[in-house]
């Protein structure tokens, strides 16, 4: 069975020829000719054709890149093209996510006593509930370029302050951070970053040239919070609908105390929040 080569002639012929520039005359078929999507791919038409027909070989990763691009395939097409043809996915691209559905926003509300948030590739904090604003960080507070877990754990003294091992923590957010980065191919992206970091803080500095790297999977994190004290909070990360670019961080109480110091901190937020005008409380709400 020739699944490559089925794939191809399936998108080629949904996909419609006056989209891409060419005339609809003396058509057989519908869709894009071979020969048509060659052109556009660069590459010869004989080729391609014995391509969806299994002959000639395995292509290689940059002529599934263009006829990926030829035919204007989205991200999981294209995905689905590089497993058919090579058994592994593309290389990833990195591109910065645009913010979060409100779906996803409505999802972090619902966990009511559980600090939760997302945040992108290159660990910048795009979306929180109600209950990671008092037991974390209020990101609402911070202005939007600041929103990041690196720049937060080396920078912010309260945030350091919180950390019941802070030297063990920042190595493991350092090397998890190195792994995500790597993966959603995203190092370009965080050089200035990290050069701010490695100017700014000779622990982090030291730290990336350690050239660790961990899976940021779940665990026990311990934080002394200034108003309840100690907390144990059980942490999981899950990708965002499949995607390698967001990661949900949900921190879940470890006993039946932590859950009820939690309660305690959201208590005078939702008061504040119950006297405030409607306009303040939709913005309070997206904080």
């Amino acid at each position: 069975m020739n699944a490559l080569g089925n794939y191809l002639k399936d998108r080629r012929a949904k996909l419609d020829p006056t989209a891409f520039g060419f005339a609809l005359t003396r058509r057989r078929t519908p869709g894009l000719r071979r020969e048509e999507v060659a052109q556009r791919a660069n590459v010869s038409a004989t080729w391609y054709t014995w391509l969806e027909q299994g002959r000639g070989g395995a292509p290689s990763a940059d002529v599934l890149d263009r006829i990926a691009r030829a035919m204007m395939l989205t991200d999981v097409e294209r995905e689905h093209l590089f497993l058919l043809g090579l058994g592994r996915p593309p290389e990833a691209r990195y591109r910065a996510p645009e913010g979060i559905t409100p779906r996803l926003q409505r999802l972090l509300d619902t966990l009511d006593h559980s600090p939760a948030f997302i945040r992108t590739a290159v660990w910048d904090v795009i979306a929180w509930n109600k209950a990671a604003a008092v037991v974390l960080t209020d990101y609402g507070a911070l202005p939007e370029g600041q929103r990041n877990v690196l720049r937060m754990m080396f920078r912010d003294t309260r945030v350091r302050a919180a950390q019941s091992d802070w030297q063990s923590v920042a190595r493991y957010v350092v090397a998890s951070f190195r792994a995500d980065v790597a993966r959603a191919g995203a190092a370009r992206n965080v050089q200035s970053l990290v050069d701010e970091l490695c100017a700014t803080s000779a622990e982090f500095a030291a730290m990336w040239r350690d050239n660790d790297v961990r899976g940021h999977g779940d665990g026990l994190k311990v934080l002394h919070h200034p108003v309840a004290g100690k907390l144990s909070l059980e942490f999981s990360g899950f990708a965002v609908d499949g995607r390698s670019d967001l990661t949900m961080v949900i921190y879940n109480p470890a006993t039946a105390s932590d859950a009820k110091k939690i309660r305690a901190l959201l208590k005078p937020a939702r008061r504040k929040l119950s006297a405030a005008p409607a306009g303040r409380k939709a913005a309070a709400n997206r904080r």
